[in-house]
């Protein structure tokens, strides 16, 4: 059911006086810092990036190899960051929850559960012990050529 026109309107003030009195929270409702701080964690890895080729080239032609080795060090992490926070960044981008709506608008954030986890019963202390699931886990993996 659509809100009435007086319903918008206390909304919109409501949102107004959220945000003036704590921008930050205000912000963190909105969603967009995250993508902000991915953003810049990004590029920041990507000039640690810069600076890792620097270090182990600077390596190679004085042929020290422990400062060439820092400086794979410093690539393969700069990289990894670069890579989960541009994922993170796509993921936020492709949120259908955030798609669409103005940027002055508050989004829903997941709190964390995710709807994907599917609860199954406990079963009653009589029905098995875990040394009997344990073997059966084992059998089936021996069985099905899972190996160890």
């Amino acid at each position: 059911m659509p809100l009435s026109e007086e319903e918008l309107r206390l909304l919109e003030q409501m949102e107004r006086a959220l945000v003036e009195e704590d921008p930050k929270l205000a912000s963190t409702l909105r969603g967009t810092s995250l993508r902000r701080s991915a953003r810049r964690r990004a590029i920041a890895a990507g000039a640690a990036f810069a600076v890792g080729v620097t270090v182990l080239m600077t390596g190679a032609i004085t042929e020290l190899w422990i400062v060439g080795i820092v400086g794979f060090v410093i690539m393969l992490a700069s990289a990894t960051i670069a890579v989960t926070s541009l994922r993170g960044q796509q993921a936020a981008a492709a949120d259908p929850r955030t798609a669409g709506h103005p940027a002055h608008g508050f989004t829903v954030i997941d709190g964390g559960r995710s709807g994907s986890k599917i609860r199954r019963p406990r079963r009653t202390p009589s029905s098995s012990s875990f040394m009997d699931r344990m073997e059966d886990r084992w059998r089936r993996r021996r069985d099905d050529g899972g190996g160890y």
